[in-house]
């Protein structure tokens, strides 16, 4: 009757009895039944293939070898003990347990499969350790003006360290990746954008801010320092060329979205201590921050003109991708490759990871980045103890 049921909370109730029908709940996972009155556990218990945490203390069994093993004992051993039918079991009980292993076999046979998802998820689990601002010697601070609330007036930043793009085909992997969580989960960047840089050559405090078209000044990703009305308008016009020559499938990303900033009278920038424009949202990053196969830390960066949910949604997502990305390169033992710089130089959202291969479960480092305003008020801060939440079934977090 309640297939999905996986957790069953009834502990400090009046509970005399648990019926073999209990084996009717596929899903059950967790059960406490602790301070009932419970004389007896069912042998039909064990027949619950996913039963992993269960809690019987408080109650007084008949079966004082059992009472003992609740209290000190794992559900696994408790399960393998009712399994075996108890001691003290006659023939008779010997013919139901045989029924109920058989039973149970063709049930395991039947949610095998799924048994088996549920293991390879669990296994599959990667870790992400928080650094709180409170923890980190220098942490960084990025300040929003008041300028960006009419512009582009969302962004959520972090700090990623222990990221390993220096092996194969990594640097390449990513790009791919961070590529599709463009065009799925930020939908075609219209709803955000997501921005990369290697750490190491930020200079912090940094300044989200907006400047007049014709006074932001940058040198795209590949390209010399302009101002920003002379590179959309240069990017336009390389658009057009290459839709005049019939090949629409070859535009770039960049150019598609070229439209978010019309009728703006002032553009986005992500500015560094000195001044410097390290970041164009949506449509570049700055060359003085570009990563390369040698990057060993990030800065992450995420905006938009949406929402704020939707700007930590792709920061999760993008942490947990990083975080998949860096285990499949260990576990495929790559040596440094040849990965061609050039793919870094793919516009808003470059990646960058760290140099030396982690070890299996030595977690990612994920520095909580705060957004103030220009009198020092917290605007956000990422990832606080609600983020990562959306990953959390593949992602373990240490805060």
């Amino acid at each position: 009757p309640f297939p999905l049921l996986s957790r069953l909370e009834a502990a400090d109730n009046e509970v005399v009895e648990l019926g073999a029908d209990i084996a009717a709940l596929p899903a059950l996972k967790s059960l406490d039944v602790a301070n009932n009155q419970l004389r007896e556990l069912p042998a039909a218990l064990a027949d619950c293939p996913r039963l992993k945490e269960a809690n019987f203390r408080g109650n007084q069994l008949k079966d004082k070898r059992l009472e003992k093993m609740v209290n000190g004992c794992q559900t696994k051993a408790i399960l393998e003990y009712l399994r075996a039918g108890g001691c003290g079991k006659g023939k008779a009980e010997s013919a139901r347990e045989e029924a109920r292993k058989k039973k149970r076999e063709k049930q395991q046979k039947k949610d095998g499969r799924d048994v088996e998802q549920d293991e390879l998820e669990e296994a599959s689990k990667l870790l992400v350790k928080v650094l709180h601002v409170s923890e980190n010697p220098a942490p960084l601070v990025v300040k929003a003006s008041p300028g960006v609330k009419d512009v582009r007036p969302f962004i959520v930043c972090c700090v990623l360290k222990g990221v390993n793009l220096k092996a194969g085909n990594a640097l390449k992997r990513f790009l791919s990746a961070q590529t599709k969580l463009h065009e799925d989960i930020c939908e075609k960047r219209t709803a955000a954008t997501i921005a990369t840089h290697d750490l190491q050559l930020i200079k912090g405090p940094l300044v989200y801010d907006v400047q007049p078209p014709d006074e932001l000044k940058i040198m795209p990703l590949g390209r010399k320092e302009i101002k920003a009305k002379d590179l959309l308008r240069q990017l336009q016009s390389e658009a057009e060329e290459q839709r005049k020559q019939k090949k629409r499938q070859n535009v770039s990303g960049l150019h598609k979205y070229l439209q978010l900033l019309d009728g703006k009278d002032n553009y986005p920038c992500l500015v560094d201590a000195e001044g410097i424009v390290i970041s164009f949202p949506p449509i570049t990053n700055s060359e003085k921050t570009k990563i390369s196969r040698d990057t060993s830390n990030l800065f992450l960066e995420v905006t938009s003109d949406t929402s704020l949910q939707i700007c930590k949604d792709v920061m999760d997502m993008l942490i947990l991708k990083i975080a998949e990305l860096n285990r499949f390169t260990l576990e495929n033992k790559e040596d440094s490759g040849s990965d061609d710089e050039s793919d870094a130089l793919c516009g808003p959202g470059n990646l960058n990871p760290s140099q030396n291969v982690q070890p299996m479960n030595f977690p990612l480092v994920a520095e909580q980045v705060r957004v103030v305003d220009m009198d020092g008020n917290l605007k956000v801060l990422y990832p606080s103890k609600t983020d990562l939440t959306t990953v959390s079934s593949l992602l373990t977090v240490i805060r």
